[in-house]
C-alpha cells in the first residue's frame, strides 16, 4: 500500500508567521502552488495559507496584504497526516475535513504536502474520482 511519504511533494516551503501575505503570494507565484504551510519561529507547522485565503480574508475585506501577516490566518490546529499513513488514511482525513491539500508530518516536523494532483499521480482513477466527488459535495 502507498504511504503519505511516497505520495507527497517533499520539501514544502514554509511562509513564516511574521511574513506578510504579499510575501506569501509572491512565494506561491514563484513556486506555482496554491497554498503554503505557515511555520512559527520553532519551525513547526502552525497553519496553512491558500491563495483563496488571501483573496477572501484579506483583499475582499479591504485589508492590506503588505501589512497583514500569514500568522493572522493560522487559526486552530492544522489537519495533518503522518508520513507513514497509508493512502486510505490520507484520503479519509482529506475527505472528513473537506480539504484539497494536507501537510505531511514526521517526528513533529513538516516533511511535505499532498495535493489533489499528488493523489491523481499515485492512486487509481476511480479512487481519485470518488475523493473529488466527496469533497465537492
Amino acid at each position: 500500500m502507498t504511504t503519505a511519504r511516497e505520495m507527497m511533494h517533499a520539501g514544502a516551503s514554509c511562509v513564516q508567521e511574521n511574513e506578510t501575505l504579499m510575501d506569501a503570494a509572491r512565494r506561491m507565484s514563484e513556486l506555482d502552488v496554491g497554498a503554503l504551510p505557515i511555520c512559527g519561529p520553532d519551525n513547526r507547522l502552525h497553519g496553512i495559507v491558500t491563495d483563496r485565503d488571501i483573496v477572501v480574508k484579506c483583499l475582499a475585506k479591504g485589508k492590506d496584504p503588505h501589512h497583514m501577516t500569514a500568522g493572522l490566518l493560522a487559526q486552530g490546529k492544522p489537519v495533518t497526516v503522518d508520513a507513514d499513513a497509508d493512502s486510505e488514511k490520507v484520503l479519509r482525513t482529506m475527505q472528513e475535513h473537506r480539504i484539497r491539500r494536507v501537510p505531511v508530518i514526521d517526528d513533529h516536523r513538516l516533511v511535505g504536502m499532498i495535493s489533489e494532483a499528488d493523489l491523481a499521480r499515485h492512486l487509481p482513477e476511480e479512487r481519485v474520482g470518488h475523493f473529488v466527488e466527496e469533497i465537492c459535495r
